[in-house]
């Protein structure tokens, strides 16, 4: 990932839900932010899928 165009995503969740998250993360392999970057690219390609692709231009970000 270019970290040139990293942006900082601050996340509010309850404590058991995230220990619970970190924990499946540490069985998977991944860290807790990388498998929330792999799950947000799932919902995109869900999304463009049914929707078709989302033209990054016209984005704010």
């Amino acid at each position: 990932m270019d970290k040139s165009n990293e942006k900082h995503f601050g996340l509010r969740v309850n404590g058991t839900i995230l220990a619970k998250f970190r924990y499946v993360c540490g069985y998977t392999g991944r860290s807790a932010n990388s498998q929330i970057i792999q799950l947000m690219l799932k919902f995109i390609a869900d999304y463009e899928k049914e929707h078709g692709k989302i033209q990054t231009e016209d984005l704010k970000g």
